[in-house]
């Protein structure tokens, strides 16, 4: 597989501006990756736009509609996405791994003629740094077992198990809940407010204490 490196961008807030979508039954969250599968022509060809001009893409996931045929209704919080990785095992298949990037919120959108989503977008502040409360800590033994036995392909590092932001996004991605609940929790604003949530998921089953 081939690996791309890019250099690092800004986190700081932009003017709103123009992004394509790649809306799945999937939810990305920031420093995150995802591995897709890209056979449909308007895809094909918005990866292409993005290896030729080292450009993104949006990842949301669909509140209405199918990943495949007509343009589905996204949810309106996602996920900018860069390609990492790529390869292509059989033509006309292209197989890409993605790492999340800031989240952003569509303020509208429109299916252009191929069925490609084009949408007008706002960032989302990332985070700030905080370190998870000592209320909290039980997660992180947890996290750390969860990490390994992920391997660094579907957890690379930098592991920052000193921020709060990241141990919640990453038990995000981890933990079996519903595509609707990932979302809701990619939603939220407050990094602690999500770590509360996570752990009473994990202390109803008796995971942590």
């Amino acid at each position: 597989m081939a690996i791309l490196n890019f250099p690092q961008r800004s986190q700081a807030a932009a003017e709103p501006r123009r992004l394509a979508l790649f809306p799945l039954n999937a939810v990305l969250f920031p420093g995150g990756t995802l591995g897709l599968r890209v056979f449909e022509q308007r895809y094909m060809t918005l990866v292409k736009e993005c290896f030729k001009h080292d450009g993104s893409f949006g990842v949301c996931l669909i509140a209405e509609g199918s990943e495949v045929g007509a343009a589905a209704v996204p949810h309106p919080v996602g996920t900018e996405a860069r390609i990492v990785a790529w390869d292509m095992t059989r033509p006309g298949v292209l197989n890409i791994t993605v790492r999340g990037e800031e989240r952003f919120r569509i303020l509208s959108s429109e299916a252009e003629r191929s069925g490609l989503l084009q949408a007008r977008i706002e960032a989302i502040a990332a985070e700030p740094s905080r370190p998870v409360p000592d209320s909290l800590a039980a997660l992180l033994p947890l996290l750390q077992a969860m990490a390994a036995d992920a391997g660094a392909e579907r957890l690379p590092p930098p592991h920052r198990f000193d921020d709060a932001a990241w141990v919640g996004f990453r038990f995000c991605e981890l933990l079996p809940i519903p595509a609707i609940a990932r979302q809701k929790l990619l939603e939220l604003e407050d990094p602690v407010s999500r770590l509360e949530i996570v752990f009473k998921f994990l202390a109803q089953r008796g995971l942590v204490k």
